[in-house]
């Protein structure tokens, strides 16, 4: 029977199958950071029960860590005791853990990938929803709850309905200044954010093939943003190069075996998905989200819909647009912004940061924007010392701050203000995702730079054009 990708790997790990319910799948990796994790260990402790695999488990502070000097004590009470107990409960279950100012800190779904635990074919959880990050790897990668950290820490298996199949194939080429978040937040805008409720999803054509893998990272991390459980991509030369020698991929005979199980992992000529969608590359511009979630996002130089003109939802419309004072029809091109934010697990890789200095090169940040420049990892941060790029971000008037999380959440002291616009490079635009009151656009490194620069929302193609003339 011919297999989807997806069917291949979800299938080689189902330890038991319950009728009319759930599978019971094993998990290779298990991701834990000191959210979802404290109230996790606290249901061991009352049962009296240790994690079973320990190897196969990793620790890293991020959502609560400060990006400005670490090395000093956390001020907020409730931060710093979660980063106290995940230190103590790895420690006492003997778990990896890679705490503010270790080499392999940062962001949980950064520092997967640069420490080859995310590897093809594997599945992969986190207490997190954007772990269908590591899908870029060919791996089945899903968030879950407290109760399902718990009862992997335990059985190192979670019990999971199988989702449906679906595949997104786009093939053609992008044009200039169209980024890998771009194609994410295109997509999105086109399915809405319930389109993909139920399914995992496949990407497919020229586009994602041609992509690195830091875009592909973007993509499959806005999968969630879709409604999906999940999102990958098969895993090809450009995947296995990128995770080769890295520390936690088998070596010497063993990646030779892990190859010849690696390669297999396609889906097969005449697979059946449940459901198809194609999209033409060239109808994607820079995007730009201009509500409050990431399906209400449009090509940068269109004008904000008309509820008239929409499905359904109007009131809700009209609520999102009253909440960014935004109004049907307007453009958003020229709109004045405050805050721009690079960074997240959606953006905060040493790509992401090439992207942006190429636009701030030989310019200077507008003097009324407040720029939270935030490295994904301690990896990124040395990439952009080594790479030259700490001193262009100088010389444009931007300072580079600790890895973390960040203005992602609004769970550090990283908070956009209430009434403050904020260019973001993250994944979500919900009220007061950034901070209580705060007003959120969602984009790219290249958008999020242009309007660093400009002081308002800026089409990035315009001042590459410039760097032409």
């Amino acid at each position: 029977m011919k297999k989807t990708l997806f069917d291949k790997v979800w299938d080689s790990h189902v330890v038991k199958k319950i009728e009319n319910g759930p599978d019971v799948l094993f998990i290779d990796r298990h991701l834990i950071h000191e959210v979802t994790s404290p109230v996790a260990f606290l249901g061991l402790k009352n049962r009296n029960i240790e994690v079973i695999y320990p190897d196969r488990t990793f620790a890293t502070a991020d959502h609560n860590t400060p990006t400005i000097n670490q090395h000093l004590p956390v001020k907020d009470p409730l931060s710093a005791n979660q980063l106290q107990a995940l230190e103590d409960n790895a420690k006492k279950h003997n778990i990896r853990y890679w705490g503010l100012g270790h080499e392999k800190n940062g962001i949980v779904h950064v520092i997967g990938p640069e420490n080859g635990i995310t590897v093809p074919g594997a599945t992969i959880v986190c207490g997190d929803s954007h772990t269908s990050t590591h899908g870029a790897f060919g791996a089945i990668a899903f968030g879950i709850g407290t109760s399902e950290v718990e009862m992997v820490l335990a059985s190192q298996c979670i019990m999971q309905p199988k989702p449906k199949r679906m595949r997104i194939t786009i093939n053609g080429a992008l044009d200039k200044g169209v980024t890998a978040k771009d194609v994410a937040l295109f997509i999105i805008s086109q399915l809405t954010t319930s389109g993909a409720t139920g399914y995992f999803v496949e990407y497919a054509g020229d586009v994602f093939e041609n992509m690195s893998m830091e875009g592909r990272m973007t993509v499959c991390n806005l999968s969630i943003e879709m409604g999906a459980r999940g999102g990958m991509i098969a895993p090809d030369d450009k995947t296995f190069d990128y995770i080769k020698d890295r520390e936690f991929t088998p070596k010497g005979d063993a990646w030779d075996k892990a190859m010849a199980y690696w390669e297999t992992l396609v889906t097969d000529v005449d697979a059946v998905f449940d459901k198809e969608i194609a999209f033409d590359a060239a109808t994607i511009e820079p995007m730009i989200t201009y509500g409050t979630n990431p399906g209400m996002g449009m090509g940068i130089k269109n004008d904000i819909p008309l509820a008239e003109k929409l499905e359904g939802g109007v009131a809700t419309y009209k609520k999102s647009l009253n909440y960014m004072d935004f109004a049907e029809g307007d453009t958003m091109i020229g709109k004045p912004i405050d805050f721009v934010f690079l960074g997240s697990c959606t953006n905060g890789r040493i790509e992401d940061f090439r992207a942006f200095a190429s636009i701030v090169k030989g310019r200077k940040k507008a003097a009324h924007v407040t720029a939270w420049l935030v490295p994904g990892s301690h990896r990124v941060e040395e990439a952009i010392k080594e790479e030259g790029i700490l001193d262009l971000l100088h010389e444009a008037g931007f300072e580079l701050r600790e890895p973390g999380c960040s203005a992602c959440l609004a769970m550090n002291e990283d908070k956009i203000p209430p009434g403050k616009y904020a260019v973001s490079t993250s994944n979500r635009n919900f009220e007061g995702r950034q901070g209580p009151g705060s007003r959120t656009l969602l984009a790219s490194p290249l958008v999020a730079a242009a309007a660093a620069i400009t002081g308002k929302v800026t089409d990035p193609r315009e001042l590459m054009q410039e760097e032409l003339v």
